[in-house]
């Protein structure tokens, strides 16, 4: 009997370790799988709109809806990035072509926004292909992504140069025109006066 109760003991003991091992065991797969996913394409956030710029876009839809689904691309699944590029695709054609601010009729909006369409539509082809890779969607996102952050890039440039345009005295894209005066020099005015109060030096 006095063999039985040390016995049970060692049976308890093993029993709880093995299933403490396994707990552990889980834990550490489970904290592997959040740390690293393969099919996860992460980005840092690019640069967003500056507070003037805002106010100006905050009644552009399209850029609004745009703007609200590309934020998604900066920590998205392949399969996630894959599955919204026909809309991501859609939306971008949108905002193209709904571009009611004058500030931003340039050129350089303008191909920018082209460029930006031209990738998300590449992007949108690539989920009809079975064969694509990892690799390559998740570079066509990183193109998409700093294509939208140079895009407001130049947004915040058009208007960063308002804002300095602003607080100047001066218009700056007006050239000042500087006036030659013909009054005489004060020395020369004095040497006159003095010659025609004495008219011996004038002889």
């Amino acid at each position: 009997m006095k063999y039985i109760v040390p016995f049970l003991v060692i049976i308890l003991l093993t029993g709880f370790s093995c299933d403490k091992t396994k707990d552990a065991k889980e834990v550490s797969e489970t904290v592997d799988s959040l740390k690293w996913d393969a099919n996860r394409i992460e980005n840092r956030i690019g640069e967003m709109l500056i507070p003037e710029a805002k106010v100006v876009l905050d009644n552009w839809k399209e850029y609004q809806l745009v703007d609200e689904l590309l934020l998604k691309y900066y920590s998205i699944t392949t399969f996630e990035a894959l599955s919204n590029a026909d809309e991501l695709s859609r939306l971008v054609k949108m905002m193209k072509d709904s571009i009611k601010i004058e500030k931003l009729k340039t050129t350089n909006i303008i191909a920018r926004i082209n460029v930006l369409e031209n990738e998300t539509l590449r992007l949108a082809d690539m989920a009809t292909i079975p064969s694509i890779s990892k690799e390559e969607v998740k570079e066509e996102v990183n193109n998409i992504v700093a294509l939208y952050s140079a895009f407001n890039s130049k947004i915040n440039t058009i208007y960063q140069s308002e804002r300095i345009q602003n607080l100047l005295e001066v218009d700056t894209e007006v050239p000042i025109n500087i006036q030659e005066t013909t009054k005489p020099p004060p020395y020369l005015y004095k040497e006159q006066t003095r010659l025609l109060n004495n008219p011996k030096e004038k002889q």
